[in-house]
């Protein structure tokens, strides 16, 4: 797995980012069974200025935002409920997964607020923001009961509580 990975906030090498993306991604990409060593993704470590100007530029909403993601391609399900297809290789035998974005003052805060370390947050976080690269969205209730699941599934397994109770 490729993991372009750009720090403009460096609190979050306080945090252990690197090795908190790579998790995320390896945890939902094996659970989707999609090869990891094939797949290629983007993140930008930012704080909430930048955010905020990224969540204006391409979601006319102004304001932080604690991930945003861009997806590749197209990838979300049409009947709600449903699960994405998986990426398949492109002709040069990779799987371009698309962009993240996370926030560390928004991280930092939710984190605080819900009474649980900035890691597993931000585990949490890169995991939705995984999952949103790969098609999954929570729009539609039927599409968010679907991510959720997945997320606490994944979570529960590195001993992470449900974020959702």
């Amino acid at each position: 797995m490729e993991i372009d990975l750009e720090i403009e906030d460096p609190r979050w090498e306080t945090v252990g980012l690197e090795d908190l993306m790579t998790r995320a991604a390896s945890l939902v990409l094996e659970d989707r069974g999609i090869e990891a060593e094939l797949c290629r993704l983007s993140v930008l470590a930012c704080d909430d200025a930048r955010i905020a100007e990224l969540n204006g530029e391409y979601r006319d909403k102004a304001k932080p935002t604690n991930v945003l993601s861009w997806p590749a391609e197209e990838r979300g399900a049409e009947e709600p409920g449903a699960h994405p297809e998986p990426p398949a290789p492109d002709v040069f035998g990779e799987i371009e997964l698309g962009d993240l974005a996370i926030a560390y003052e928004t991280c930092a805060r939710e984190a605080e607020e819900q009474g649980k370390s900035v890691e597993d947050h931000t585990l949490h976080l890169l995991i939705h923001g995984v999952l949103h690269l790969l098609g999954y969205d929570h729009i539609r209730d039927e599409d968010a009961q679907v991510m959720e699941q997945i997320e606490i599934r994944l979570l529960e397994s590195v001993g992470i509580r449900n974020p959702y109770v």
